[in-house]
Order: structure tokens, then C-alpha cells, then sequence
């Protein structure tokens, strides 16, 4: 499969997007109970952590706030992830090793990081709506984030250092 430079720079740009309205509506969940925000729910350990962050979020009268900015996480997923799929498909695709290399790096890292943000966010949810805590979530959680934002990391670098490596290719624009 092969997909349109267009369409994956539609979903990738449109999940960086979505991004950017994810970490507003996180804003709030950064109390002076709970410096970190969610990224503290995220790598919260166990249940008793994450009962602790809940109780502050609900005395500070963002706990309902929080619901929503795990409901963005989990649409900002979706889009970003699925964008860097579609890069890699369509830089794999190319002539130029080092644009197959990159594609094959955006299309590996942008499949984790949708298993893993998915898991990681699907755990911090659950525990948000049962209003309670569970060491297990809470470890499986905190155990896939550093996955998570490993490829994270790894599939925007690659799209980009893909999109500016065309830019300047002459067999490949």
C-alpha cells in the first residue's frame, strides 16, 4: 500500500493539530497538587498514587476536566498515529535509501505508538471513570509511557527529517 503525500500530510498535520488542542485542555490538570499534570497520571506507579492525584484534581475542581482531556488523548492518538503510518507508507515507497529508511522508522514507530499511547491512555481512563485507582492499570500505564514517547518522538523526527530530505532530493521530489 502506498499512500498520497497529501493524505498522510493531512492526518500527520491534522494530528499535530489535535495535539496542540490536547495540551490545552491538559492545562488545568497542572495544579500545585499535581505539578505534572496528567503526565503525573501517566506515570503515576500504582493505585494509591493515582488516588492521590485524583482526590487533588477533584479539590481543585478539575476532575471532570481531566475526563475530557483523556477523550482528546484518545482522538489525538488516532490522528497522529495514523498520519505517521501513512508517511511511512508513502516514504518507504521511494527510490532514495535514506527516504525508504526514514519511511520504514515512521511506519514502525507511528504502529507502537498507537498500541502503546491506546494501552497506556485506554488504563489512565479506566481508572479515571471508576474513580478509583489499580496497581495494575497504573503500572501497565506507567510502563508503556516511556515506550510511547520514545515513538513518539521517533516517528515525528523521521516525517520531518523525511519531508526536508525531499524537499532538497533530486531524485525523489
Amino acid at each position: 500500500m502506498i499512500a498520497s503525500k497529501r493524505t498522510f500530510l493531512i492526518w500527520f498535520c491534522g494530528g499535530l493539530a489535535a495535539f496542540a488542542f490536547t495540551l490545552v485542555l491538559h492545562i488545568p490538570l497542572a495544579t500545585d497538587a499535581v505539578p505534572g499534570g496528567i503526565a503525573e497520571h501517566q506515570s503515576a506507579p500504582d493505585a494509591a498514587s493515582v488516588n492521590e492525584i485524583h482526590a487533588a484534581w477533584m479539590a481543585a475542581g478539575v476532575y471532570g476536566q481531566a475526563h475530557w482531556a483523556m477523550i482528546s488523548d484518545l482522538v489525538f492518538i488516532g490522528i497522529y498515529g495514523i498520519g505517521c503510518v501513512l508517511g511511512g507508507l508513502y516514504y518507504r515507497s521511494k527510490s532514495s535509501i535514506a527516504l525508504r529508511i526514514l519511511g520504514w522508522v515512521a511506519l514502525l514507530s507511528g504502529a507502537v505508538f498507537l498500541l502503546t499511547d491506546y494501552g497506556e491512555t485506554t488504563a489512565q481512563f479506566v481508572q479515571l471513570v471508576q474513580q478509583r485507582g489499580s496497581d495494575g492499570l497504573a503500572e501497565f500505564a506507567s510502563t508503556l509511557r516511556p515506550i510511547k514517547m520514545a515513538t513518539w518522538i521517533g516517528a515525528f523526527l523521521a516525517i520531518v527529517t523525511a519531508l526536508v530530505a525531499e524537499r532538497f532530493s533530486t531524485s525523489d521530489a
